[in-house]
Formats: structure tokens, sequence, C-alpha cells
């Protein structure tokens, strides 16, 4: 079977600026990843020996001088030894453990040193998905045309209602193709009039350098799940916000705080960190409420919420963010990030609702194991080990 992920940067961008901050904190963690399928789908026999020859193939991925070219100009705030490093980056099958019941559920984990299994997650969650939607028919099905103008009617409708808005969908694809015309969709809708909104890009890096458009994306929750194992719950958002800005000097400044709810990242936001970073990302809970407390936050430190960013990214439709800018109304400045509703929303076809986060940590190979969760401001979202995610929560009073 053809080989689905091609590009080495058919990637989101946080994969690579997060990859660079393990090299720089954590040179010899070792972790372990576990897939999960929130829909408990039951795959075809015979999928988990399709999904290996996708990973197997990974192995003849690698990064070009284009790439590189393109990466040194626009994330320019990593330095020119990090590419040095991808130009050695190889990815690994064997670090990828997949099998199948009998009912059909996939077991996937990966394991192995952290700066190389970080790579992983969007070629196994875009493979499985594009891979899901080929076997079930749904390509023979797919109307380019049509799917095209719906693009398009999603692009006027963002647009006209003012939202700042950017691609956020490559795990959860119907397929590399469409998401390639929806990004392209967007930057020719975006570019043909002047629009109230903003098209801020994509967070793919191989489209956003194929369609010139900016490159979107900071850093994700398995920083702050891996942190907890290393300094506790209550200290572990502020060590990684510290880190965070440490190694990037102040640039990619978008905070994603929800990791361990938001009680636990509100009680220790210091002042400094506040003003270091331009803004937070909203990826669960309701966004009204974390809205208002973000708010209140930045207003008890004395900072005017007004110059603050937040970027909406928890499942959005179009529908829902635009009555999520409506509640904001100006008090601060609200961008968003939508994903499956764009690359997946396809007529007759039901998108795939699978995750792939970090389970297991260890600072070195010297070192004891410990399970690293995610608690969320979701009940749905809570990721990990039952037992320790329970306790956590009792200790944080939730």
């Amino acid at each position: 079977m053809r080989q689905i992920v091609t590009h080495f940067t058919d990637n989101d961008l946080y994969t690579f600026s997060c990859q660079y901050y393990i090299l720089r904190q954590y040179p010899r963690a070792e972790v372990e990843y576990s897939f999960r399928d929130r829909n408990g789908t039951r795959y075809p026999k015979g999928f988990d020996k399709l999904l290996q020859e996708q990973i197997n193939g990974m192995a003849n991925v690698v990064v070009t001088q284009e790439e590189l070219d393109y990466m040194r100009v626009n994330c320019y705030y990593l330095p020119l030894w990090y590419f040095t490093f991808l130009k050695g980056y190889r990815f690994n099958p064997a670090e990828v453990s997949i099998c199948q019941d009998e009912e059909g559920h996939l077991e996937i984990s990966v394991h192995g040193k952290w700066f190389s299994t970080i790579m992983w997650e969007m070629p196994i969650l875009s493979s499985i998905s594009e891979l899901m939607h080929e076997l079930l028919g749904d390509k023979e099905s797919y109307d380019a045309a049509l799917e095209e103008q719906r693009a398009r009617d999603k692009a006027v409708q963002i647009f006209e209602n003012g939202l700042t808005f950017g691609d956020m969908g490559t795990r959860r694809r119907f397929s590399f193709d469409h998401q390639d015309m929806v990004v392209r969709v967007m930057k020719e809708v975006y570019n043909s009039r002047q629009w109230p909104g903003i098209f801020t890009g994509t967070s793919n890096v191989w489209l956003a350098m194929k369609h010139g458009v900016k490159c979107l994306g900071t850093m994700s929750h398995q920083l702050i799940s891996f942190e907890e194992i290393v300094s506790g719950i209550f200290e572990c958002n502020f060590n990684v916000m510290k880190k965070f800005s440490d190694v990037f000097d102040g640039d990619n400044g978008i905070y994603l705080y929800d990791c361990f709810g938001d009680k636990v990242f509100f009680s220790n936001l210091s002042k400094r960190m506040a003003m270091m970073y331009k803004g937070l990302r909203v990826d669960s809970g309701s966004e009204e409420d974390q809205t208002e407390k973000i708010i209140a936050k930045y207003k008890s430190l004395g900072i005017d919420p007004a110059t603050k960013q937040v970027v909406y990214s928890n499942g959005l439709n179009i529908e829902r963010a635009i009555e999520i800018h409506k509640y904001v109304a100006g008090r601060m400045q609200d961008s968003y990030g939508v994903g499956t509703f764009l690359t997946c929303d396809v007529k007759g076809c039901r998108p795939m609702n699978i995750v792939v986060k970090l389970t297991k940590g260890r600072i070195t190979e010297l070192r004891e194991w410990h399970d690293c969760v995610k608690l969320s401001c979701d009940k749905g979202k809570t990721l990990g080990n039952p037992d320790k995610c329970n306790y956590l929560l009792s200790v944080i009073g939730e």
C-alpha cells in the first residue's frame, strides 16, 4: 500500500518546538506514549498489519534541504544546531508497538528516548485516520468539487464574522489531500478581498511551507504532564513556564494551561510569567467560564486583559467559535484553532476521535518510571493511570 506520510514536516509545529525544549531540558529522558480511541472503534481485521507497514515506511522519510531552509527562516527561534540534528534524525519503527485484539480494538505504544519518540504522534494519528477512511470506502464517495465548495463557504463564514482563525487539523484529517485543499482554499478566500477576520495559517509545517502561510504552534500538554513527575502537581505549570520561556527567550508565548485543570494553574500563575507570555490557550472546559477566569486572573495581577491573547481550540466548529467571539466582545484578543471540523468534515464520513498521549516517563535511563497523566477541565479528556488521576484530583480538591 502507498505510504501516507511522505514529508518529514507533515507534522504540527509544536512537535518541533517541544522536541527542541526536550533536547535542552531533558535530553536523557525516556517515555512511553499510549494510543486511545475515545469511540472504542473496532478496526477491520488486519488493520494492525496495514498500520505497521505505514510505520515501517517512516524510516525512509527524512528532512529535505527545502524544509530545513523554510524552518530556518520561519522558525527563527530555533538555533542552527537543531537543524543539523534534524538532518540526522531518523524515525525508528522499533519504538512503536502495535497489536489488535480479536474484537478489532487497537493497542499502540511508543517507547524510547523522549526527544526521539515525540515525533511519532502525528504520523500515527494521521495514518490511522486516513487509512481507516480508505478502508471504509469514504474516499470512493468523496466529491472533490463539493468539498472544495463547502470549504469556501466555511472560509467566507469565518472571515465575514471577524474570526482570527487557523487550521489545527493534522491529526484527525480525512486525508493529506483534503487538508491540503482546505489550507489552499482558506488562503485563496482570505486573499480575495478585505475581511473583518484574519487567517493566521496552519499548524502543519509542510502545508505552511507549500502555501506560503504562517506556521502555528508552541507547546503540548506532555511537557506539563512530564514535569508533574519532576516537581509535583502544584509547581509543574510554573516550572514549565519558566523553562519554556528560558529555552525560547520569550518567543512561542502562548501557554497551554489546562493539563491539570484551571485551579492548579491559576493558583500559582505569577505576574512575571503572566507578563512574559503573550497569552493562553483554552483547550477544555466551558469557554465562557474559562474566559472569565482568565480575565479575572489578569486583572488581579494588574494586567489589562485586552493586551493578552486567548486561543480557543476545544473541538470547535464555526458556529461555536462565532458564539465565543461575540461573548469575548473585545475584552481579550481572541483567536481560534479549528481541527477536525475543517479537515474531516466530509459528507458521509464520521471523524475519528483518537489521541496519542504520554503515559510514563523518567528523567534518565537510570531513574525509576512514573505514571504521566492528564486531568484537563473536561472529565472526558482525563488520561492515564486511574488511581493516580483519582489521587491527584483528591489532592487538588476536585
